[in-house]
Parts: structure tokens; C-alpha cells; sequence
């Protein structure tokens, strides 16, 4: 027989969507630390390392990619939902809300509830609002427009498409600062994006700083593999000392 609903054990799923993001965990170094770190970094390294940590499902969907060629991104999470909709009623208000609380360091991170409808949830505004409160870029399941503005600016933004329709009565703000799924990926506030010309990667904030750590270790030994394939090494002998590929 089916127990009632009340009935069910929840308690750990709640933990894990609720009380994780609520309280995040505590680094060994500086957000701004980290962020920097990254920068100097590539994808590749970082989700070879996630893969290390048994982390394979960290890569949002490829169609999100960098405005411009040699953007990149590095930053903790500050989430933003919303979905299709026609409403306009609170929308402006939720909009000003999450740009007022937008703080330092952060990356925006704002999932659209797969809308396949053809509208910017970022532009030229949002993107000088953003900047003045030193958000470091912003990656956006969704569109973007103003793009000539947005460059001109020199802010860091990834989307899925660009189109002049904007999100007003087409994608409303339904929450921010809480939980996301895009693509299959959780991403909590907190949580660290990394992204290149190659895509971006999510990294829990629990591994982030060791995640780091290892994709430097990385990134100077590939200086060493590209030396001995100069020298005439074979693929068995760069493997026979250490190098992968």
C-alpha cells in the first residue's frame, strides 16, 4: 500500500535543495582569490579534474558560448529564474530587487526555464548596472541584446542566441539567489562558473578551491608534455612519464 503524501521522507532532499545554498561553504581563501585563479586557467583542465573528483555532469549546454571570442568568466553564482510569460505586473519590481542585491565578485547566472521564446534576458543596461556593482560577467541560458553596448563595456557575457525582442511580457522574473537547473546541472548561489571559448563548467563551492589547486598542477605539467613531444617522444613514452591526453 502507497503511504500518504505527508508520509514521505524528504528530509534529505530538502537538505540537499534547501539548506545547501543557504549555507554555503566556507573557503580557505578569498571568493575574489579564486576567481582570479580560474581566470589564469582553461575548461579542459577543470572539467578533467571534476572528472577526477567523479563530478561528469558539470558542463552547461554547449549553445551557451562568449559573446566575443577571449571571453571568460570566473566567479560565484548569483542566481536568477525566470520563465515564459506574458505578465508584466511585478516583473520591473522583481527585476530592480535582483539588480540592488547584484554584489562584488559575482558571476549572474540566469536560467529561463528552457522558454524556447526568441527574447534577451540581458542587455546593454543591465549590463552597466552589473558592472557598477562589480559583477564579473554573466552567463545566461537564453538571449542577449545591445551586444555592440555590451562589448563596448568590456563585460564578459555568455548566451545561447542574440535578438533585438526584449524579455518585458515574454520572460518573467520569477526568484532569485535560489537553486537552478539548467541543462541538467544544479548550480546553487555560491557555486563557482568557469567558462572560455570552450564552454562553461559549474564547480561545486565544497571542491572549488581543490578543483583549483589540481587544474594548476595541470596546466604547468602541460608545458612539460608539450617539451618532450618537441624532444621526439612518443605518445607511450609521454604516457610511461606521467603525461595523458
Amino acid at each position: 500500500m502507497k503511504g500518504k503524501t505527508g508520509d514521505m521522507k524528504l528530509e534529505k532532499l530538502i537538505a540537499e535543495r534547501e539548506e545547501k545554498y543557504k549555507h554555503p561553504a566556507e573557503l580557505p581563501v578569498p571568493e575574489q582569490e579564486i576567481s582570479r585563479r580560474l581566470e589564469q586557467l582553461f575548461t579542459g583542465a577543470i572539467s578533467d579534474v571534476l572528472r577526477e573528483f567523479v563530478y561528469l555532469h558539470q558542463c552547461l549546454p554547449h549553445e551557451i558560448m562568449p559573446l566575443r571570442e577571449g571571453m571568460k568568466v570566473a566567479g560565484p553564482a548569483f542566481t536568477i529564474k525566470s520563465c515564459q510569460n506574458t505578465r508584466i505586473i511585478g516583473d520591473m519590481e522583481n527585476r530592480v530587487k535582483m539588480l540592488d542585491q547584484l554584489y562584488d565578485g559575482a558571476i549572474c547566472v540566469w536560467d529561463s526555464s528552457n522558454a524556447s521564446l526568441d527574447a534577451a534576458l540581458w542587455g546593454g543596461v543591465t549590463t552597466s548596472i552589473a558592472k557598477r556593482n562589480g559583477a564579473r560577467g554573466a552567463v545566461v541560458d537564453g538571449g542577449c541584446r545591445d551586444s555592440h553596448e555590451v562589448l563596448e563595456q568590456g563585460f564578459p557575457v555568455f548566451c545561447r542566441y542574440r535578438t533585438p525582442n526584449g524579455s518585458l511580457a515574454r520572460n518573467l522574473i520569477i526568484g532569485f539567489q535560489v537553486p537552478l537547473m539548467i541543462g541538467g546541472v544544479l548550480i546553487n548561489p555560491g557555486d563557482f562558473l568557469f567558462g572560455d571559448i570552450d564552454g562553461v563548467v559549474v564547480i561545486p563551492r565544497e571542491v572549488v578551491y581543490d578543483v583549483v589547486v589540481r587544474a594548476e598542477d595541470i596546466k604547468k605539467n602541460e608545458k612539460g608534455y608539450r617539451e618532450w613531444i618537441k624532444e621526439g617522444m612518443s605518445a607511450q613514452e609521454i604516457l610511461d612519464k606521467g603525461g595523458y591526453f
